[in-house]
C-alpha cells in the first residue's frame, strides 16, 4: 500500500519554495493529521534546532510517521555540496547529511540527498562529479543501513544541477556502488521535465524506488497541473512500490487548500476504494 505524506519546512531561507506548511513543526503535523496525512516530511534547517522528544510527542499525538527527511538546508543555508573542488567543504556535506541520517533514523526514516549533489562546472567534469557523489554514498549509504532506513537520492532537473537529472542517471550513479542501501527518490514535478515518459521511468527504477514527491506539473498539488496520473499510479502499482506519495508542493492557493487538494486526489489515485 502506498502511504500518504505531506511537506513541513523549518527553513526560513527557503520561504516561497515547494513546501506545505512551513516553520511551525506542531501546528503542521496537526494540520497533517487533521487532513488526514499519514506522515509528515520534514526539512530542518539543521538538526541542533531540532528537538526530538518534541517530534516523538507530536507524532505520537497525532498518530503520524515521520516519511523522510530533508537536506536541502545543507545548499539553501549552508553553501555544501558533495561535489564542491574544496575537499573540506565536501567533508563537511557529508557530515551535514550523516547528522540528517542520524536524526530520522531515529524516528525510522530516512535522509533525502537532492540539492546537495551540486553541479559539475568550471574544472570540474561530470566523471569526477559522480565519483565525489559515489564516495560519498559509499558512506553514508551503511550509516542509513546501521538505523535500518536507505539513503534517499533525488534526480532534480536540468535548472537545478547538470548531474543526476533523470532515473537512468540516477541509476548509472548508483550501479557501481558496493552499498545496494541506497534507493531513489522519484518527484514528479522534476519528472515532468526530464523524463519522456514518466510511468516507463517508474518502471526502470523498479525495486530501486525508495520515495515519491506527488507533485503535478506546475510544482502545485495534484490535479491543478496537467500531468496524466492513471498511468503513474499504475506503474506504482506494477511495481509494488509501497512507500510515501509525499506532497512537496508549492502552498497555492493557501496551505490548507493545497493539502486538501493533495488528499483528495491521493484518495482518487492510491485509494480509489
Amino acid at each position: 500500500m502506498i502511504h500518504s505524506a505531506v511537506t513541513i519546512s523549518l527553513v526560513p531561507e527557503a520561504r516561497g519554495g515547494p513546501f506545505v506548511f512551513w516553520d511551525d513543526l506542531a501546528t503542521g503535523c496537526a494540520r497533517a493529521a487533521a487532513h488526514g496525512f499519514d506522515a509528515v516530511e520534514i526539512f530542518p534547517r539543521t538538526t541542533e534546532d531540532l528537538n526530538a522528544r518534541q517530534l516523538k510527542q507530536l507524532l505520537k499525538q497525532h498518530k503520524l510517521k515521520l516519511a523522510a527527511m530533508g537536506t536541502g538546508a545543507g545548499w539553501v543555508v549552508h553553501k555544501l555540496r558533495l561535489t564542491d573542488p574544496d575537499a573540506q567543504i565536501r567533508g563537511q556535506a557529508r557530515n551535514f547529511i550523516a547528522s540528517v541520517i542520524d536524526f530520522a533514523g531515529g524516528f525510522g526514516a530516512p535522509a533525502i540527498v537532492g540539492s546537495m549533489q551540486g553541479r559539475s562546472e568550471g574544472t570540474i567534469v561530470r566523471e569526477q562529479a559522480f565519483n565525489w557523489l559515489r564516495e560519498a554514498l559509499e558512506q553514508l549509504g551503511p550509516r542509513a543501513h546501521a538505523h535500518g532506513v536507505p539513503l534517499l537520492f533525488e534526480p532534480l532537473n536540468r535548472y537545478e544541477t547538470n548531474l543526476v537529472k533523470s532515473v537512468a542517471d540516477g541509476l548509472e550513479l548508483l550501479k557501481p556502488l558496493r552499498t545496494k542501501n541506497v534507493k531513489l527518490l522519484v518527484d514528479l514535478f522534476h519528472a515532468n521535465i526530464e523524463e519522456t515518459n514518466i510511468a516507463d521511468s517508474l518502471r526502470l527504477a523498479g525495486c530501486d524506488l525508495g520515495h515519491v514527491h506527488f507533485a503535478d506539473s506546475n510544482r502545485q498539488a495534484v490535479g491543478l497541473g496537467h500531468t496524466d496520473y492513471s498511468p503513474i499510479a499504475d506503474a506504482l502499482r506494477e511495481i509494488g512500490f509501497s512507500g510515501y506519495a509525499s506532497a512537496e508542493i508549492l502552498p497555492l492557493p493557501d496551505s490548507e487548500t493545497a493539502a486538501q487538494q493533495t488528499m483528495e486526489s491521493f484518495r482518487m489515485h492510491f485509494r480509489p476504494d
